[in-house]
Parts: C-alpha cells; sequence; structure tokens
C-alpha cells in the first residue's frame, strides 16, 4: 500500500478517539473558536468580509464571533482568517503548520449546513483532518518556501469535510492539492495576506470535498506524483509520517500560543516574562536560535511597521513584554510602534544564529539577559510555554480565554467560551 493510500484509509476508518485525545481535541476546539472571536475587527478582517458577502447570498454556517450567516464557502473564508488574523491560533511546531485553524473553519461551515452533528463525530473529523495536516509538515524536509499551514491545511480540511459529508475521500485530496497555494511571501513583508492563504484554504477545502460530493474528479496521485504536493510544495518523504500512521495522535501534540504573535517569538517571550528583569536596568538581550527563529521573527523594529509585522518583530514583542509583563493584541496600534519607550528597548535585544543546520528546527534557544553593571542572566529554553512539554497552567489557559472574550465583540455566543463543542455542533 503507497503511503497516500495509508492516508486515505486512515480519513476514512471508524476511528473512536482515545480519552486523553479527545479532551485534547476539545480543549484546542475551545482554544481555536475563542481567538476567532477575538478576530472580530481585526486588520484586514472587514475587507475579508465584505468580499465573503459578495460570494453570495445565503445563510448555512455561522461567522464566528458574529450573529451573521452566509453560505458555508464564504463562511469558511471568514472565520479562518478571523481564527489567524492575530498569530493566536494553535500550531504543530515540528510540523510547522497551524494545524487547527483549516480545519477547524472548513468543517464548523460544513456542520451548520448539515443543520447539526454528534459531538464525538465532529471531534473525530476535527482529530482526522489535523492529523493529515500535521502529517504532510512532519514529512517535510525542506525549509518553507510556500506557507505550508494553508498548503498542508487545506489537505487536512477537505479530507475532514469529506469524510463528513461522506465524500469520495480520494477525490477530495486530489482536488485540495489542486487548490494548495500561498507563498512566504506575506510572512517575509509582514502582511494581512498571511491569514488571507488561511482564509482561502478554508474556502478552498470546503469546495474540494464538495466538488467530490458531486463526482468531480480529483488527481489520483496528489501528494507523491512527479507534479504532487512533495515535489513542488515540500521536499519530502511521506512515509516518515505514514509509518507510524494511526499509532498516535498528532492533535495531542499540538501547541497552544499564550501570546498573539508568531510562534517562534514565545520561547523568548515566555522567558522574559518569568525573568520580568527591571527595563531600567538593562543592556542587552540577545537569543542564540536556530536560523528558522531568526528568519522568522528576527525583522528590525521599525516605527512604520503594520500589525501583521508587528507580531513578528521579536524586538518589538520583546520590549512589550518587559513594559507590559503580557502582550496584549490591542496594543498593536500606530501609536504603539512610534512609543520611543518601546524603540530603545527594542534597539537592545538581538538574534544570534547558534549554527543549527536543520532548517526546520525551533529548538535548542538561549536566551541572555544583560544588565547593567555586568550582570548576566543565562536562559536555555527546552521547550516553549503552551506545547505539550510546557504546557499552560489553568491560570494561564484561563487568563488567555479570558483575554480573548474581553476583546471578542459583545455580540460573540457565550457557548463559544463556555461549550465550546456544544457551539461547533449546533446544540442549543
Amino acid at each position: 500500500m503507497s503511503a497516500t493510500a495509508h492516508i486515505l484509509a486512515f480519513a476514512a476508518a471508524p476511528h473512536r478517539l482515545p480519552a486523553s485525545v479527545r479532551g485534547d481535541a476539545l480543549r484546542l476546539l475551545g482554544d481555536t473558536l475563542a481567538v476567532g472571536a477575538a478576530g472580530v475587527g481585526a486588520p484586514g478582517e472587514a475587507a475579508i468580509l465584505a468580499a465573503a458577502r459578495a460570494m453570495g447570498s445565503g445563510s448555512e454556517a455561522r461567522l464566528i464571533g458574529s450573529d451573521e450567516r452566509l453560505p458555508a464557502a464564504a463562511a469558511a473564508f471568514v472565520n479562518a482568517y478571523r481564527i489567524h488574523c492575530l498569530e493566536w491560533d494553535a500550531v504543530h511546531e515540528p510540523a510547522v503548520v497551524h494545524a487547527m485553524s483549516v480545519v477547524t473553519a472548513a468543517l464548523g461551515a460544513v456542520i451548520d449546513r448539515r443543520g447539526g452533528c454528534d459531538g464525538d463525530e465532529a471531534l473525530t473529523a476535527l482529530a482526522v483532518g489535523v492529523d493529515v495536516a500535521s502529517g504532510l509538515g512532519l514529512a517535510a524536509r525542506s525549509p518553507l518556501r510556500f506557507f505550508r499551514p494553508a498548503t498542508a491545511g487545506v489537505v487536512g480540511g477537505a479530507l475532514a469535510a469529506a469524510r463528513l459529508i461522506g465524500a469520495p475521500l480520494d477525490h477530495a485530496l486530489g482536488l485540495a492539492v489542486a487548490s494548495a497555494a500561498g507563498t512566504m511571501q506575506a510572512h517575509v513583508e509582514g502582511l494581512v495576506t498571511l491569514p488571507f492563504q488561511i482564509a482561502n484554504a478554508a474556502r478552498a477545502a470546503l469546495v474540494a470535498a464538495d466538488l467530490a460530493k458531486a463526482g468531480f474528479p480529483g488527481p489520483s496521485d496528489p501528494l507523491e506524483g512527479p507534479f504532487g504536493y512533495f515535489p513542488l510544495f515540500d521536499e519530502g518523504d511521506l512515509p516518515r509520517y505514514t509509518s507510524a500512521l494511526g499509532e498516535c495522535w498528532r492533535i495531542s501534540e499540538i501547541s497552544v500560543k499564550p501570546y498573539p504573535s508568531g510562534r517562534a517569538s514565545h520561547a523568548a517571550l515566555s522567558a522574559l516574562q518569568a525573568l520580568a528583569p527591571d527595563p531600567a536596568r538593562l543592556e542587552r538581550i540577545e537569543l542564540a536560535c536556530p536560523p528558522l527563529i531568526h528568519r522568522l521573527v528576527g525583522r528590525p523594529y521599525a516605527a512604520t511597521m503594520t500589525p501583521a509585522y508587528a507580531r513578528l518583530c521579536l524586538p518589538f514583542l520583546a520590549a512589550l513584554m518587559l513594559i507590559d509583563g503580557t502582550i496584549d493584541p490591542r496594543r498593536f496600534t500606530p501609536e504603539g510602534f512610534a512609543d520611543p519607550a518601546l524603540a530603545a528597548l527594542a534597539a537592545k535585544v538581538s538574534l544570534v544564529p547558534d549554527g543549527n543546520e536543520d532548517l526546520n528546527a525551533l529548538f535548542p534557544q538561549c536566551l541572555t539577559v544583560v544588565l547593567e553593571g555586568g550582570e548576566r542572566i543565562i536562559r536555555p529554553i527546552a521547550a516553549t510555554l503552551g506545547s505539550p512539554d510546557n504546557p499552560l497552567s489553568p491560570n494561564q489557559a484561563a487568563a488567555k480565554l479570558a483575554l480573548c472574550r474581553a476583546i471578542a465583540p459583545a455580540g460573540a455566543s457565550p457557548q463559544i467560551f463556555d461549550d465550546p463543542l456544544a457551539y461547533f455542533t449546533g446544540t442549543p
């Protein structure tokens, strides 16, 4: 059996999630819906909503954080943008894939369109889609060229949606890869085009499942063929993922993001939050890190930067953490970026490549804080806060949920925060 056939068999199998995996899926679903509600009104969201409204009239599916309804594909488009636009959504770190975002948005729209869903059926489809999206990232050997959360996400989202509506999984897979798009250029430039690529992937995932259901064909070898996913998007070895398929659930490997910023910034930010050095005594901060960290968040501070750029700028984020003791998305404003106190602290932050030859590695990292008088605090970082090896405490998780609730519009359904599975499955 080919590696692709293994994935299709896994996506079709009548799984029963182990209790711990079901618990992880439910916890991550709640986190994803909460950050989606907080994303209402974020930069670029109004344009995304306007474009979605122009896709057609209808009331098939809800928009996270408001009482508006749109056709399912349009709702998936908006919801995925809202989930990713604050850079607060969960991520599979070794895969470098925000695996929850596309799958949750596509699956939620399908569930709404069919009028609801059993909770276990929904969580199983979610876990299957997240597994495949993460698995494609785990199989990759090349550095990020395309935006992997979108290119891998559309595949996981399409298989999850197809499983739920009874569409042929092989054609849904082929059509998803045919729809895959999104590059790292938007990341380099710090643009809201980045969450647009997640939005586009969620819409495409749902359309791929619907087309497969309608009998529309997809390529038969979309992952391993000569012009398939891996020859084009990522150099990789698919059996690296499929050889252990079903032995563990990748959704249990997902990391929650405590801060609304690029995940590559979180190791340093959590260390600074714990150390809480006095900004008035600070001489400099150095982060020794793999080249991927430098590439993702090592960009220079600029007073004219956009919020999307700032979420990926570790010097600014570190300065904000030093002054505020936290990262609040409401601080990403032109006034904040022009704050001379933040600029002065940001100038003291540097990232130092550590010579790691793994171009997909996020670790090891080591933070050095130098204070006046030459006092040095060295903090090796073994696991980022929010990862399975360093999970959020109950208080930290509650604080994130409370901040999301405070930022979300008043019209957001309380179920999103109080009973996310009931909200997701349309249960009164």
